[in-house]
């Protein structure tokens, strides 16, 4: 997987997350003024997306692990 950083049609900073087989599986959702701000939103993503809960909303339970 890699993290991608680009500029989008208006000139802002975004990023996304590519998997192996060259699909996009996770994206900013914003655009940023300044590459420091989409590169620390990239940290973020880095640091707690391994302990984020999962929530199943077809069921309405929240899932801690799988």
């Amino acid at each position: 997987m890699k993290f991608q950083v680009y500029k989008d049609k208006i000139g802002q900073y975004r990023w996304r997350l590519i998997a192996t087989n060259g699909r996009v599986i996770a994206d900013s959702g914003e655009g940023y003024v300044n590459k420091s701000d989409c590169l620390a939103g990239i940290q973020l993503v880095k640091q707690f997306a391994s302990t984020a809960p999962i929530q199943d909303q077809t069921a309405g339970v929240p899932v801690r692990s799988w």
